[in-house]
């Protein structure tokens, strides 16, 4: 397949399948508190917790099964709208 520059294709995705958010803020107990909080009964991990070398941010990489895009973009959203978030990706 040969894509133009102004072609852009959405990869298939199936659903239900793993997804996994990378969260980045400066407080690490408030982001495992709002992975906890946002997940709610859903099944979940918290694979990777990392700092900054001096400290000041912390990265925490969890991951859960997403039914739909809709699913996944809910809880994407619910990290990026959290005033201790710096970015999600």
């Amino acid at each position: 397949m040969i894509l133009d520059g102004n072609t852009h294709e959405k990869p298939k995705i199936d659903y239900p399948c793993k997804w996994g958010y990378k969260i980045i803020g400066i407080d690490r107990v408030k982001l495992e508190t709002l992975v906890f909080e946002v997940m709610g009964e859903r099944k979940y991990n918290i694979s990777k917790v990392n700092s900054s070398s001096k400290g000041k941010f912390h990265a925490l990489t969890t991951s859960c099964i997403v039914e739909s895009e809709k699913d996944r973009d809910a809880i994407f959203k619910a990290f990026q709208d959290d005033k201790d978030v710096k970015m999600v990706i």
